[in-house]
């Protein structure tokens, strides 16, 4: 079994990579800084086609959309400029689909293949707590591309789920956090071993809840 992991370089990232190989799988990670397994910033359509090319005739039996930033992390509305918007979507979102996008012929080499993209609590639409405005936007997004990609690829027999990690104490999410990397990642992939055809658009929290939109 072979799994690809998007931003590896620390936080859940890494932990998912460890866990995976732990459990059998044989991984490849990706960072943007090359840090970790392959260089890609996954908002690059040359690197993209880059990796692509070197995994080329490799199935990928799990995809997972880990990369992505928190630029606007308790930034005040005045203080939001083009720039934060522009490398937010970037990443988040085009980053996403880029992803899913260059790992497709992977994917269709697989048996039984499956895509995750961790999105967020931060995504749905009946939370609105104020702030955050471009990582909230990015992370529905993400939702809403996991939710499509699903009804698009069934046919194909892939399937796609999108998930809240949890608020985790790691660079991202601060101190803070409500759980712990190591709880957030056994509860992930036992998440991604469930996930099926029959689940396939399914929105859930790290420990398997049905979140709401």
């Amino acid at each position: 079994m072979h799994a690809v992991v998007t931003g590896t370089s620390r936080g859940l990232g890494k932990a998912l990579v460890e866990r995976l190989r732990a459990t059998g799988y044989e991984v490849t990670g990706t960072s943007r800084d090359h840090s970790s397994g392959v260089k890609l910033d996954v908002s690059d359509p040359g690197q993209q086609a880059r990796f692509a090319a070197q995994i080329k005739g490799r199935p990928v039996d799990l995809l997972v959309c880990n990369a992505g930033v928190y630029i606007d992390k308790a930034m005040r509305l005045e203080d939001y400029t083009a720039e934060v918007w522009g490398k937010t979507l970037a990443a988040n979102v085009t980053g996403v689909f880029l992803t899913v996008q260059a790992m497709l012929p992977n994917l269709r080499l697989a048996k039984a293949p499956r895509i995750a993209i961790l999105s967020s609590q931060m995504a749905s639409q009946v939370r609105a707590p104020g702030g955050s405005y471009a990582y909230r936007a990015s992370k529905a997004a993400a939702l809403n591309i996991g939710r499509n990609l699903a009804t698009d690829l069934q046919p194909e027999g892939i399937a796609v789920g999108i998930y809240h990690p949890g608020w985790v104490r790691t660079d991202m999410g601060g101190e803070e956090g409500e759980i712990s990397v190591e709880e957030s990642v056994t509860g992930l992939i036992n998440e991604f071993e469930v996930l099926s055809l029959e689940t396939t658009g399914c929105f859930h929290t790290w420990d398997g809840r049905i979140h709401p939109y």
